[in-house]
């Protein structure tokens, strides 16, 4: 983004606290009010679960497992395949805006779409990982082409149509990097997957939600230790030279779910007649004004401030575990089996969907944004945490330097200031789309009102919503690039490919993405 020349440039510090005074704000307005019941008994019966998980559902939690990589293979391959055919053209403005209007809807948003046009079907669950991942892979893979080396293409000559020279010069450079970058984003699909049970999938959300509606704790706790036995090694059982092998697994799967047949025409219906507004549908469109004020006023503006107000508690908490969990996984602050054990709780925290640990806290104190708002904190932070550590191990430290919390304080923590402010900002978007989708667990931001609307069949209001909630996406995103190009201005790189491996903003931010 450019900077307009004369432009004060902005400090770090300064958008930290500038961070900190808005949540202050926010925090009178904030309902963190707690359930009545005990919620400590609560949280005891949901440990004891937890420590002592229940196999005895087996054949259920396995088949819920490998429902959760069929689609999640299915939906990333799907979109990424999408993306790559995008990825060339991201420089033209309609493909630019398709890929916009893609990612900045979430996939629960798209499943809760999806399920009244196709119902509870593959296909619901497969596009709805799809459509937003397809703009996510244009825009990252375009970035991952441009910083590949250009001379073997230039080198071709002119005479060389564009997709010779894309498929043999470029893609191959660039193959590498995408392909690490495609397994980064199959374990975001897991998570994806994982996360659409709660609309009703057949996935390992749908189990915890159902053994949690039973009271079964620990089978819930034997649901969340697989999961989170899956997601850490995913790199493990997914190879590259694997993939036609699990693409034909997670046919088989797919194939194995049956769903109720939906009426004839429905998604002709969904599009000629149930997103139309109300007042054109009935021939009134002198009403079409008033419906919409009706609706932004009754629910678009307060879901939004709930939204923003969630979001930006949840941002500044994120922030804090982050500044103080970056040095948890370094051996030099806090000894071998120290960094082992915080290398284990941030992989259990970023393991986790927000919205599935918001469920759990949920049931704990009850719905309120606390709930929201500890989720996303934890997992968000838990991310921002395990990047800068990452990057604190490969600092070059002088040989005297001191250990524990005196290296932390006087080395690492200033050295790392910077990029801990570009992944704060670049995590900002992140946060905002998931504080949008916790409604649906009765949190009154945008979410809610969307569910509510699709419940009671009014797809116009609820395209409407989403259209809304679309749209503060990309203002907060492009409020996150402003930003973080004003303080580039100030001296901070916050490039992303592979020549800022080690310095502020390096290679790691592209994995801030789920």
């Amino acid at each position: 983004m450019r900077i307009r020349r004369g432009a004060r440039p902005l400090t770090r510090s300064g958008v930290v606290a500038g961070f900190l005074v808005l949540a202050t704000l926010c925090l009178p307005l904030a309902d963190l009010g707690i359930a009545g019941h005990d919620p400590w008994a609560a949280l005891a019966r949901m440990g004891r679960g937890f420590l002592s998980p229940d196999f005895s559902a087996i054949e259920q939690i396995a088949r819920a497992v490998a429902l959760t990589v069929g689609f999640a293979i299915a939906g990333v391959t799907l979109g990424g395949l999408a993306g790559l055919c995008l990825a060339p053209f991201y420089r033209l403005r309609p493909v630019r805006w398709l890929a916009i209007a893609l990612r900045s809807v979430h996939e629960l948003f798209w499943a809760l779409l999806l399920l009244q046009v196709l119902g509870i079907s593959i296909w619901s669950g497969v596009l709805a990982i799809a459509l937003p991942y397809a703009g996510i892979f244009a825009k990252v893979l375009s970035e991952i082409l441009d910083e590949a080396d250009r001379r073997p293409a230039d080198w071709l000559g002119a005479r060389v149509d564009p997709l010779t020279r894309f498929l043999w010069a470029r893609a191959p450079l660039a193959r590498p990097e995408m392909v690490n970058y495609a397994l980064y984003r199959l374990e975001c699909g897991l998570r994806s997957s994982a996360v659409l049970g709660f609309v009703g999938l057949p996935t390992l959300g749908y189990q915890l939600d159902t053994f949690f509606r039973q009271g079964e704790y620990g089978a819930a706790g034997a649901v969340m230790a697989i999961y989170i036995a899956l997601i850490a090694t995913v790199r493990v059982w997914m190879r590259p030279r694997l993939l036609v092998a699990w693409l034909g697994f997670a046919g088989v799967m797919l194939a194995s779910v049956t769903s109720p047949p939906m009426g004839q025409g429905a998604l002709w219906r969904f599009l000629s007649s149930d997103i139309i507004p109300a007042p054109l549908r009935q021939g009134d469109p002198g009403a079409l004004l008033p419906w919409l004020w009706d609706l932004t006023t009754g629910a678009i503006l307060p879901g939004l401030a709930a939204t923003l107000i969630v979001a930006q508690l949840a941002l500044v908490l994120a922030g804090a575990l982050a500044f103080v969990a970056q040095a948890l996984i370094v051996p030099r602050v806090t000894g071998r089996v120290g960094a082992a054990f915080g290398h284990l709780v941030l992989v259990i925290l970023r393991s986790f969907p927000e919205y599935m640990l918001a469920y759990l806290f949920l049931q704990v104190w009850g719905p309120s944004m606390l709930p929201a708002i500890l989720a996303l904190g934890l997992h968000n932070g838990a991310i921002i945490g395990h990047l800068l550590g990452r990057q604190a191990v490969g600092l070059a430290l002088r040989p005297d330097a001191p250990r524990g919390l005196t290296l932390w304080g006087w080395e690492l923590a200033p050295r790392l200031f910077s990029p801990f402010v570009a992944l704060c900002l670049y995590r900002w978007e992140i946060i905002i789309r998931e504080s949008a989708i916790m409604g649906i667990l009765g949190i009154a931001t945008l979410g809610f009102y969307l569910d509510d609307a699709i419940g009671e069949l009014r797809m116009d209001r609820a395209v409407v919503i989403l259209a809304a909630t679309g749209l503060v996406t990309v203002g907060i995103d492009a409020l996150s690039r402003h930003l973080r190009a004003r303080i580039g201005a100030a001296g901070l790189r916050l490039t992303t490919g592979p020549a800022a491996a080690g310095a502020a903003g390096a290679a790691p931010l592209r994995e801030t993405g789920c």
